[in-house]
């Protein structure tokens, strides 16, 4: 799930920001670049922790900026089937749910929903246990396996299931109805 990583980027910068806050500069570019961004070979880069090298400059020819290799570690999240994840609802309708665990974005089918549950839509849609005493519903937290996951070059995807023993809404008396 999370990894620290020694990872490698070319960092440009112009001519302007050559002089005695070079490296500070050159920092601040680089966090602000990274951090936040998605890497489907790595996943979701959370942090920047450490820079450990920025190595020399390559001015480029033309137009005066210079190219800076920097080596540095990170903090990154990065999903995989079969792991167990706690996660908010954020959206219902009645072919299953949308649930978020930070920049995470996770789907779970009706067909992955215990059958005792039903879809209601009278004044929120949820999902309601037979005893109606549990709610899957915007806000509620759910614990959920990954079944699936798909990575493009700059998000992830993943499809849960709350089938199974010792997984669906955390806290049912926060979300039950009343």
């Amino acid at each position: 799930m999370f990894f620290h990583l020694q990872l490698e980027r070319e960092i440009e910068l112009q001519p302007k920001h050559f002089g005695p806050r070079l490296a500070e500069i050159l920092h601040k570019k680089l966090r602000t670049e990274i951090e936040g961004t998605c890497s489907g070979r790595y996943g979701f880069i959370i942090a920047v922790t450490d820079i450990l090298n920025t190595g020399k400059g390559t001015i480029r020819d033309g137009t005066g900026s210079a190219t800076f290799k920097v080596q540095y570690m990170c903090l990154v999240f990065r999903p995989f089937r079969g792991e167990v994840i706690d996660c908010v609802v954020s959206s219902v309708n009645k072919v299953g749910f949308f649930a978020d665990a930070g920049p995470l974005q996770l789907f779970v089918s009706n067909h992955l929903i215990p059958d005792d549950f039903d879809f209601v839509s009278t004044d929120e849609p949820a999902f309601v246990s037979a005893d109606e005493e549990v709610r899957v519903q915007a806000g509620a937290e759910v614990r959920m396996r990954i079944v699936g996951t798909r990575m493009d070059a700059t998000e992830i995807f993943c499809v849960g299931t709350i089938k199974e023993n010792y997984l669906g809404v955390i806290n049912p008396a926060a979300a039950a109805v009343g």
